[in-house]
């Protein structure tokens, strides 16, 4: 009975790695990402984001999905507009929502649909004051423990204040994992944002461990890894990061 419930334990837990390597899988999930980055900019400033991200799959028909997601970031930051200076506060939000079969071929999945930019943002250096709207597409193949893919979205301001700059922003969003039948993992994966106003780019690597375990009877995973700022805007570049993720699963 404990070998069994053993290798029952595993094969849960490698499947649940799997659907998490997956960002437009059919899984109920909560994640809470948080960022937090030193020496930034010429005060040498840090900056802690905490992105609560939940996913909310919709079943449509037996071969359509409409996958959710939401990123509302809570920020801290200090000495990044003047030294001594703190702010902190909700950044603006972004909803994306993906259609997807229900069945991949050959191991391939995609999804396309709209991402939504809320300006929700509670303070004024945490605000575009604009509200986006744009296309949004991710692909990805799964082969036994390995993922890889990608997501792409381009966002345009459509209304806000006048005053503030309108938005035209690319993210991309390449991704690599290899997870174990236990649910543990290793994977990296980079954040490219082009600001097309600006004519400027930011690039983030971030390698990381990850593990899915249980709390009780709370299926959960976590994440963890640093973050390398390898380009950013003049006066903005941080030197170093860390990235911590705890996600909790809601398997049907």
């Amino acid at each position: 009975m404990i070998v069994g419930y053993s290798v029952m334990a595993q094969d849960d837990a490698a499947a649940l790695a799997k659907k998490l390597a997956n960002p437009i899988a059919s899984l109920i999930s909560v994640p809470f990402q948080n960022n937090t980055d030193y020496g930034i900019g010429k005060f040498r400033g840090s900056r802690n984001t905490m992105n609560i991200q939940p996913v909310i799959p919709i079943s449509l028909n037996k071969n359509l999905n409409l996958i959710t997601r939401y990123i509302i970031p809570v920020v801290t930051q200090y000495n990044i507009t003047a030294p001594g200076q703190k702010q902190g506060g909700l950044g603006d939000a972004v909803v994306s929502a993906f259609l997807s079969p229900t069945n991949g071929k050959n191991g391939v999945t995609w999804g396309a649909g709209t991402a939504i930019l809320l300006p929700i943002g509670t303070d004024e250096f945490l605000t575009s004051k604009k509200f986006g709207i744009g296309p949004s597409v991710v692909a990805l193949k799964q082969a036994g423990g390995l993922t890889y893919g990608g997501l792409i979205n381009q966002i345009w301001s459509v209304a806000g204040s006048d005053s503030r700059p309108a938005v035209s922003q690319m993210l991309i969003n390449p991704f690599v994992s290899f997870n174990w039948k236990t649910g543990a993992g290793i994977g990296a994966s980079a954040e490219f944002t082009q600001n097309w106003i600006a004519n400027t780019s930011t690039l983030w690597l971030i390698p990381n461990i990850s593990a899915v375990t249980s709390l009780g009877k709370q299926k959960t995973q976590f994440v963890i890894g640093p973050r390398f700022n390898l380009a950013a805007p003049s006066g903005s570049k941080a030197d170093w990061g860390w990235r911590a993720v705890v996600v909790f699963l809601f398997p049907k």
